[in-house]
């Protein structure tokens, strides 16, 4: 990783994808939910009122559940977020959190395979609500594409982005 030079002159490391992706002090972290949420309107829409508990997750859960999607199957940040809200016994879980892991998770793995090293993270098989590609991915939507097809799954635009045809059909149950 390069240097960089903080605004008081001081050289610092920037973090690896790797290390981002370790796990959290404090997570994942049980909370009541409140209106000012950032991810408050995805919780609401999972069937999360305010007051119920819900959960921030932590890095690990959602890799566990990305690892678990076998070649031919897919998985949308929408069912890891109701696996993990399951799993600590909550209404939901903050997709805006699960979001930002799962963009970590496929930067990682692909700066551990130009070192030589394989996570086992299929990321390409997690896809966003909807279907849709992630055009956060390396190589963005584009290269999500390639390497969705490369398995036989049919991408198609639907308006400006690009989606897996008939997505639901391949969804795991992780």
């Amino acid at each position: 990783m390069g240097e960089a030079r903080g605004g008081d002159g001081v050289s610092y490391r920037k973090k690896s994808w790797q290390e981002k992706l370790a796990d959290k002090k404090g997570l994942p972290k049980i909370l009541k939910l409140k209106k000012g949420f950032p991810c408050y309107n995805a919780m609401h829409k999972m069937g999360a009122e305010v007051g119920d508990k819900v959960v921030l997750v932590n890095p690990s859960e959602v890799v566990e559940a990305m690892k678990k999607v076998p070649k031919g199957r897919l998985i949308t940040i929408v069912e890891i977020c109701r696996k993990i809200a399951r799993r600590h016994r909550v209404k939901a879980c903050c997709s805006l959190t699960t979001g930002i892991f799962i963009m970590i998770a496929a930067n990682a793995a692909e700066e551990a395979a130009k070192e030589g090293r394989d996570l086992n993270v299929p990321y390409w098989r997690t896809l966003k609500s909807g279907g849709f590609l992630n055009e956060k991915y390396p190589g963005g939507a584009e290269a999500h594409r390639k390497l969705l097809e490369k398995e036989g799954f049919k991408i198609i635009w639907k308006g400006r982005k690009l989606v897996v045809k008939d997505y639901e059909k391949y969804l795991v149950d992780v």
